[in-house]
C-alpha cells in the first residue's frame, strides 16, 4: 500500500486517543462563505494562526475546508479549493505537530492534501459525490470519516424526509462501509458522522443525539458536528450563530454521554472543558 507523506504516527495517534477520550477536531473554514466564520479566515496568514491557537487551546485534530457546505451553498471549482487549502496544511505541517484533517468531497484535493501531510479525510458525501475518493482513502492508509447527507448541500434542506432517520442512517452506514471495505479502507480508519444538519430537520436532529448510542453497534467511532449550527439558534428563539455557544455545549455534552467519540467544533478552548468535564462524569477518567 502507498502511504505516500500521511503521517502514521498521527493516525496512530488518533486512533489511541479516540478509544481513552473524547477526541477535539477544530473547525478551520479557509473560505468567504461558511456560515459561522466565513471569509474571517481566508486569508492563508489568518488561517494559519487560528489554527496554531486551537491547537494551543487543546484541539487534537484540526479540520482544514476550502469549500462551504452550508445549506444552498455552491460548489468551489477544484483548482481554487486546492489554492486554499494547500498553503495552509503545509504551513500547520511546518510548525506544529497536529493531525490534520481535510474537509473535502474531491478525490484530487484529498489526495493533494495527504502528500502535504494530512492523515484524514473528511467527506460529507461519505465516499459518495467523487468515485475515486474511497481508492485515494485507502492507497494512502488515511483515516476516513463517513457521513451522512441526504441530498447535496444545494437541496438538503428542502424538503428531508426519513422513515426512521436513525435507522435510514443506519442502512445508510452499512453500504458506505461496504463500498469502503471493497476499496481496501481498512476499517479501524473508519469514523462515522450522522450529519447533523446535512438533509435534517429540528426534530431529525434531536432526535439523532437522543438516539446516538443505537450508532456504537457498528462498532466504530463517532464523530458529532453540531457546533453553532441553525437547529441551535432555531430552538432558542432565532439565535444568530455568533449567540449559539452556549447552546453548543449542551448539545456536545449531550452526544458524548450518548456514545459521541469526538466533536467537531468552532470553540475549542471552551469545548475541550466541556469534554473533559463530561467525559469525567461518563467515562470515569
Amino acid at each position: 500500500m502507498e502511504t505516500g507523506s500521511v503521517p502514521l504516527n498521527h493516525v496512530r495517534r488518533l486512533q489511541q486517543t479516540v478509544r481513552q477520550r473524547t477526541v477535539i477536531m477544530g473547525i478551520l473554514n479557509v473560505t468567504p462563505d461558511s456560515f459561522y466564520d466565513g471569509g474571517r479566515y481566508a486569508r492563508a496568514e489568518a488561517a494559519v494562526q487560528h489554527a496554531l491557537q486551537m491547537v494551543q487551546d487543546g484541539a487534537d485534530i484540526v479540520d482544514i475546508g476550502g469549500e462551504s457546505t452550508r445549506p444552498g451553498s455552491q460548489p468551489v471549482p477544484e483548482e481554487e479549493e486546492l489554492r486554499r487549502v494547500l498553503p495552509v496544511i503545509e504551513a500547520v505541517r511546518g510548525q506544529v505537530d497536529v493531525p490534520i484533517s481535510i474537509d473535502t468531497t474531491k478525490s484530487r484535493v484529498a489526495e493533494r492534501a495527504l502528500q502535504a501531510g494530512a492523515c484524514m479525510v473528511n467527506d460529507i458525501s461519505g465516499l459518495g459525490f467523487d468515485p475515486r475518493m474511497a481508492e485515494v482513502v485507502a492507497r494512502h492508509g488515511a483515516l476516513c470519516c463517513v457521513m451522512h447527507i441526504q441530498g447535496t448541500p444545494q437541496t438538503m434542506q428542502q424538503n428531508p424526509q426519513y422513515e426512521d432517520v436513525v435507522r435510514d442512517i443506519s442502512r445508510y452506514f452499512e453500504e458506505r462501509l461496504a463500498l469502503a471495505e471493497r476499496a481496501g479502507i481498512l476499517r479501524e480508519n473508519i469514523w462515522l458522522d450522522p450529519g447533523i444538519g446535512f438533509g435534517k430537520t429540528v426534530e431529525h436532529n434531536l432526535e439523532i443525539l437522543r438516539r446516538l448510542r443505537e450508532f456504537t453497534a457498528f462498532g466504530l467511532p463517532i464523530l458529532i458536528g453540531t457546533s453553532r449550527k441553525s437547529f441551535i439558534g432555531k430552538i432558542l428563539g432565532d439565535l444568530p450563530p455568533e449567540e449559539r455557544l452556549e447552546g453548543t455545549a449542551a448539545t456536545v455534552a449531550i452526544a458524548i454521554m450518548n456514545g459521541a467519540n469526538a466533536v467537531r467544533v468552532h470553540d475549542v478552548r471552551e469545548m475541550v472543558r466541556v469534554a473533559r468535564m463530561t467525559d469525567a462524569v461518563c467515562r470515569r477518567l
